[in-house]
């Protein structure tokens, strides 16, 4: 009975380190995980200063976009020093209004 015993808990003490080295190994895989898709991204863009210029915010963008027009907005996407918004006016024709990012001026519709 005492060997029983002792196989039983010698067994038992075998397997705790081994739950803790896969516990380490699927962290380590997280790990892995993360950095891989952070190199997935790219770089950063080129031209950090044009990260660092005050940027008119897309809501105030499109607010100003819409005084005085008729139509219904659909969608918005920036594009480096220029934030450009879909319109569509009454009767179906669709606008791509051109706004500056930094000041929120409209600069022309195409």
């Amino acid at each position: 009975m005492t060997r029983t015993r002792a196989l039983l808990i010698a067994a038992v003490l075998a397997l705790v380190p081994a739950t803790q080295v896969s516990a380490q190994s699927r962290e380590a895989s997280r790990d892995q995980d993360r950095e891989a898709a952070q190199d997935r991204r790219g770089p950063p863009p080129r031209d950090s200063r044009a990260m660092d210029a005050p940027r008119a915010d897309l809501g105030a963008v499109v607010r100003r976009v819409g005084a005085g027009r008729e139509g219904r907005m659909l969608g918005v996407s920036p594009r480096g020093d220029t934030v450009v918004v879909r319109w569509e006016y009454p009767g179906g024709r669709v606008a791509d209004i051109r706004v500056d990012a930094r000041s929120g001026r409209v600069m022309g519709e195409d």
